[in-house]
């Protein structure tokens, strides 16, 4: 029997199967083909097994071009392939075979599974690191939920980290931020001399932190091992009180320090009343009565939450007088730029610190060239030891500590007195204001003659 062809394969089909064999030497299996009357084309390989009984092996279908089954090459290899086999000594083919198959789908099963297994670690890893919130994020966060219920709605917050804070770890993941991290931030505020600034925001960083905390979003607080008292040294409470001799000093130069005339008026406002400057720049003049001299500080506006009324000296309500002359037909006594609202309540602060360098100290850029023209002997002075030096002048005029605090809006320390004593102290505070309001009229008077501050 010689080999079997190309061309015999192709023959037409008969009503019975057609059976194709090649010769093989004693002992070994058997080359086989198969012609069916459907004309399907079959190759076997045919052996002996251990019981003596002939054995068919499926081996493949045929394709003369190989691509929906097995050329002919390739299934007379299988065969030899199988010869070769059954030779070694393994007489079961079709069970070991089996045997090979069931272990070549394990491990493909496996190689899929891993392959799954890994495709699905990579997606979760893509999809945390998706989910992985930036500082600036959780900023953002915390911004909408906790910092709009501020008074003014987080917004001083907000262009306090968008300067010093976003610009330098606002693009880490909120998990990856280390306690250097967050020292580079205060050291780099530290080096301006912002010792105090320092320590405002490191608190709030702390306080972001531990939101993102409490939401999961990350398991500690990276600020937890920083003492605020590391920070720029301990807090020193400011004492500062302008003397009398400051005071005529501050009337000589603040018309010519380069401040606007409501700024002006700002100082001595706060000074003669001992408002908190930020409750006068965002004062309305639906709260201020000219007529019955009297100022009302809304419970929106106030730093404890209380309305508090002030009497207006008649040296207090010339400069509101000024103010009104000056806003026109704006609700704020002290509008913003299109009228849309108050201005920024650091706004006098600034103004006045920018007017306080020390000499050594550059002038800073889009700020005042009278860098020196607010100095006082006593050194740096700001609008809320105004306020401190305005009750200081009460008690030294004669009114009582008790309603000096008054006037400054303190609430009661001790509760039984907050409790039980019910007394307004409308009448003395009324007073107070008066009696301050006289007294620097004539100190300012004096110093520059018949000429008004």
């Amino acid at each position: 029997m010689a080999d079997i062809t190309d061309r015999q394969m192709s023959i037409k089909p008969g009503p019975r199967d057609i059976w194709l064999n090649e010769s093989a030497p004693k002992g070994h299996g058997r080359f086989m083909a198969r012609i069916r009357p459907n004309g399907e084309r079959l190759f076997y390989y045919r052996y002996t097994d251990s019981t003596r009984a002939r054995v068919r092996l499926p081996i493949g279908s045929y394709d003369r071009d190989g691509t929906s089954g097995l050329t002919l090459k390739a299934a007379r290899q299988r065969a030899r392939e199988l010869t070769e086999l059954y030779l070694s000594g393994v007489t079961d083919l079709r069970e070991h075979l089996e045997a090979e198959e069931a272990a070549r789908k394990a491990a493909r099963d496996a190689e899929i599974a891993r392959l799954e297994a890994e495709k699905a670690a990579s997606e979760a890893e893509l999809a945390r690191q998706a989910a992985r919130k930036t500082v600036s994020e959780l900023f953002d966060h915390w911004a909408r939920v906790d910092l709009i219920k501020r008074k003014d709605g987080g917004a001083e917050v907000r262009r306090m980290f968008n300067k010093d804070v976003l610009p330098l770890i606002g693009h880490l993941a909120v998990e990856d931020v280390r306690k250097g991290h967050i020292t580079e931030v205060t050291d780099k505020l530290l080096s301006r001399g912002v010792n105090r600034m320092a320590k405002q925001i490191f608190s709030l960083m702390r306080q972001m932190f531990r939101f993102a905390v409490d939401r999961d979003l990350i398991d500690s607080d990276p600020s937890a091992s920083i003492r605020k008292a590391k920070i720029g040294g301990k807090d020193v409470e400011r004492d500062r009180v302008l003397s009398e001799e400051e005071i005529r000093a501050l009337a000589k130069q603040v018309p010519a320090a380069g401040l606007l005339v409501t700024s002006q008026a700002a100082i001595w406002i706060a000074l003669s009343t001992c408002c908190r400057i930020g409750e006068l720049l965002a004062a309305r003049w639906e709260h201020v009565d000219l007529n019955k001299r009297t100022w009302l500080i809304p419970s929106e506006n106030s730093k404890n939450k209380k309305a508090h009324l002030i009497t207006l000296s008649e040296f207090t309500a010339q400069k509101f007088q000024q103010l009104r002359e000056i806003s026109g037909s704006s609700p704020w006594c002290y509008p913003n730029t299109d009228c849309s609202g108050p201005v920024c309540p650091k706004t006098v602060t600034k103004q006045i610190g920018d007017r306080q360098r020390k000499p050594g100290q550059k002038v800073m850029s889009n700020r005042s060239a009278m860098a020196h023209a607010l100095i006082l002997p006593g050194g740096k002075w700001t609008p809320h030891d105004l306020r401190r030096t305005g009750a200081t002048l009460m008690t030294m005029l004669g009114v009582l500590p008790e309603v000096a605090e008054r006037c400054l809006n303190h609430t009661e320390e001790n509760k039984v007195k907050r409790i039980y004593q019910r007394h307004s102290y409308a009448r003395e505070m009324a007073d107070a204001w008066t009696l301050l309001g006289e007294y620097l009229s004539k100190l300012i008077t004096n110093e520059q003659g018949a000429q008004k501050p």
